[in-house]
């Protein structure tokens, strides 16, 4: 379920339809989501440069969307959302909200994804080094169109050495080089820094030393239930080897120990490297219902 809050490049969104060979009946898109053009990725040109946008046309997309409410403006495209896509016809049958109530009335469970970072948020982020929209739980909620009550567990997800996208993409705690991590760790530096491209811009990610204050205020604004720190690999490279979590070096479970401590929440899933089965599981609820 894309819910209605997403901001859709429709070409883009298409060829991964595509590419994984999704099938009809398991895609649906809210047809409320937003739709970029190609003015509102031109209009974030100058962001890369000031605040390490990936220039998307998100943000520009979305005050479009508040803007345009009155018709169309000078100078912009006519607001379009997915509904009105021939292409999404498809998959934009149902809106989230239907689809979710269906789900909860056949007691099912929903995981909601959220986007970025708590520090990258529009309102508690270090603005205006900020993404486009509020990227807390509440505000993933809100845009999927899922009341907060229906929340059984909130799991925050934290590196082991906090990142940034390359340039002026705003202030990090005790910013530190890629070569740092790979003499700590024993893990190769080419194949860190191979691995630390942004998805999307391709650069060359920044990177800092563990940020405890955001961890605390994040794991707050958030109501963190549970913590999954990934790259534990970062903090020592045998742990590319453990797949139980006492298998774990001994520096790198008294980190975990300390992670618990300051975010009020229980480390319940490890991520030790890039496989589908490396993650360690510390769950206690996954084979409920709750």
């Amino acid at each position: 379920m894309i819910g209605a809050g997403a901001v859709l490049n429709v070409d883009r969104l298409l060829a991964e339809i595509a590419d994984c060979q999704v099938e009809v009946d398991r895609l649906c898109i809210d047809p409320q989501a937003m739709v970029i053009d190609d003015a509102d990725r031109a209009g974030e040109e100058a962001l890369k440069a000031q605040i390490g946008s990936t220039g998307q046309g998100v943000g520009r997309a979305t005050a479009r969307r508040i803007l345009g409410r009155g018709g169309p403006l000078d100078g912009f495209p006519a607001v379009q959302l997915a509904g009105n896509v021939p292409a999404l016809a498809p998959y934009t049958r149902r809106r989230a909200v239907e689809v979710f109530a269906d789900a909860f009335a056949r007691h099912q469970r929903v995981l909601l994804e959220g986007t970025q970072g708590t520090g990258l948020s529009l309102y508690h982020g270090d603005y205006p080094s900020v993404t486009s929209r509020d990227t807390t739980v509440a505000g993933c909620l809100a845009e999927a169109g899922i009341a907060p009550h229906r929340v059984g567990h909130a799991v925050l997800v934290t590196r082991t050495y906090p990142i940034r996208v390359g340039g002026e993409s705003g202030p990090m705690s005790q910013e530190i080089a890629w070569e740092a991590v790979a003499d700590r760790s024993g893990v190769d530096l080419h194949e860190i820094l191979e691995t630390e491209k942004g998805s999307v811009s391709g650069r060359q990610r920044r990177v800092s030393e563990f940020d405890w204050v955001l961890l605390r205020r994040a794991a707050e604004i958030n109501g963190a239930t549970d913590i999954a720190l990934t790259f534990a690999d970062y903090l020592d490279v045998e742990n590319l080897q453990a797949r139980r979590f006492d298998q774990l070096t001994r520096p790198t479970i008294e980190f975990i120990e300390e992670v618990e401590q300051v975010a009020g929440a229980p480390v319940t899933l490890v991520s030790t490297r890039f496989h589908q089965r490396s993650i360690i599981d510390r769950r206690a609820w996954r084979r409920g219902r709750s």
